[in-house]
């Protein structure tokens, strides 16, 4: 019978573990949805009012949970927001340090960025007041 508890035990944790990974996996899932979904606007907002070179601009991000990407991720979204005219980016060396590619916004990434931030606050009050609010009641079948 010890036996029998002990593996009943077991199994109950690997199925805790499993749940927790499981749970673990969808929050990841999430995450990295809602990073997709925003990284435009959190670069952008990185880069308002100074000029950030490419490892400082991961570093800032990395202090913030849900935003943890990699150079992978960072450079092309760099190179794109680039060709389409929201920054610009200019190689600056500062004393003995070797040159560093420094960006920062246009003046249409300045318009960019307001538009962004406006709609981003609008989904954020629409989705607070939703989750207050959770809408009408079912219908009757």
């Amino acid at each position: 019978m010890q036996g029998m508890v002990a593996v009943d035990y077991n199994l109950a944790l690997q199925g805790i573990l499993f749940y927790m990974i499981k749970k673990s996996g969808q929050n990841n899932k999430w995450d990295v949805q809602l990073r997709k979904g925003t990284l435009e606007l959190v670069i952008l907002s990185v880069l308002r009012g100074r000029k950030v070179y490419g490892l400082e601009i991961l570093k800032s991000l990395h202090i913030l949970p849900t935003m943890q990407i990699t150079e992978g991720t960072l450079y092309p979204l760099l190179d794109r927001l680039k060709r389409e005219g929201l920054i610009a980016a200019e190689w600056i060396q500062t004393e003995d340090t070797r040159p560093r590619k420094y960006y920062h916004l246009t003046q249409s990434g300045e318009s960019k960025l307001k538009l962004l931030s406006e709609r981003w606050s609008q989904s954020v009050s629409d989705i607070k007041y939703l989750l207050n609010n959770p809408g009408p009641k079912p219908l009757d079948q």
